[in-house]
């Protein structure tokens, strides 16, 4: 059992006796479970068994939403289940369909289509976070689309809405990433990056630079055409790169796929996935388990590379 889950049954042993008593102290012993399990992610991020931990998450997301039953508006609980379901759709059930894709495709399109949902889960509870504290954000969002883009809806967020607002473009980007057969989630896209950008705009070294790595994707990977620009997805890998230390892989792979193999420049790719794989998963503990999923990627990557570059 990993440390979160004991953690959460330790707490629930706890605090049992006294659920019965009123409804208010029922809410707050919630509510109390609720932070703990918010501010425990750290067990997971620090392990160094991937395959355990897949085991291990959806017992966790589970517990989550279990809670989130009981108190709806519990900003914690619905930013721990938009970051949980994001982080196990990507790790292990995207990267699932990407790797069997060759072997079958059948099975690795049902993956997509199982992944595009945890997605989607995961940004209508980021969605709902931020509705708590800037009532019909979704349809304000919406609604300014059309007159000048979002910004008047973004307006209001405050640095205590960051982690939100990232983990919502960060799922939405991922569910439209798998939907391209889908014109009205493909619409959709302009949202992700005005939210990213918000963030940006607010706290721009969120999480060591986790901001600067969904905007190297979300730039390098849209035509110019679309507004897309790999020159500024560049920047943002520089400052990711800084914000980070280069201890994390992410960035390195974000712009391999997203600008080297779009320039069809393997000399490229093959270096930055290089840089990845020399990333000591152990120098910072806190991203152990992400670099290691990431540097699984680079491998697979890198194996693949004669079907991604024409030569």
């Amino acid at each position: 059992m990993s440390g979160r889950s004991r953690l959460a049954l330790t707490i629930l042993a706890a605090v049992a006796p006294i659920l019965g008593a009123g409804c208010s102290i029922k809410k707050f012993a919630i509510n109390k479970l609720g932070d703990a399990l918010a501010e425990s992610g750290t067990a997971y991020a620090k392990d160094d068994d991937p395959e355990l931990i897949r085991g291990a998450v959806p017992f966790g997301l589970k517990l989550t939403e279990s809670l989130l039953e009981q108190s709806p508006e519990h900003r914690g609980l619905l930013t721990a289940a938009a970051s949980g379901f994001s982080q196990y759709a990507y790790a292990y059930v995207q990267e699932d369909a990407d790797e069997l894709e060759d072997r079958d495709p059948n099975a690795a399109a049902e993956l997509r289509t199982r992944a595009r949902k945890l997605y989607l889960r995961a940004r209508g509870y980021a969605l709902r976070g931020l509705a708590v504290g800037h009532p019909d954000f979704e349809e304000s969002l919406r609604a300014g689309a059309g007159a000048g883009g979002a910004s008047s809806a973004l307006r209001p967020m405050a640095v205590t809405d960051v982690p939100l607002l990232y983990w919502a473009a960060a799922s939405w980007g991922g569910a439209i990433s798998l939907s391209k057969d889908d014109p009205d989630m493909v619409a959709d896209l302009g949202f992700v990056g005005a939210i990213a950008q918000r963030a940006l705009d607010l706290d721009e070294g969120y999480d060591h630079g986790a901001l600067h790595e969904l905007m190297i994707s979300y730039e390098g990977a849209r035509s110019d055409a679309m507004g897309g620009s790999v020159a500024r997805a560049r920047e943002h890998f520089e400052r990711a790169m800084t914000l980070s230390e280069g201890k994390r892989a992410a960035p390195l792979l974000d712009l391999a796929e997203a600008v080297s193999i779009r320039n069809q420049d393997r000399k490229e790719f093959v270096q930055l996935l290089a840089r990845a794989l020399a990333i000591d998963p152990d120098v910072r503990p806190e991203w152990r388990l992400f670099n290691l999923v990431m540097q699984r990627r680079a491998r697979w990557l890198l194996a693949r590379a004669d079907l991604l570059f024409v030569e």
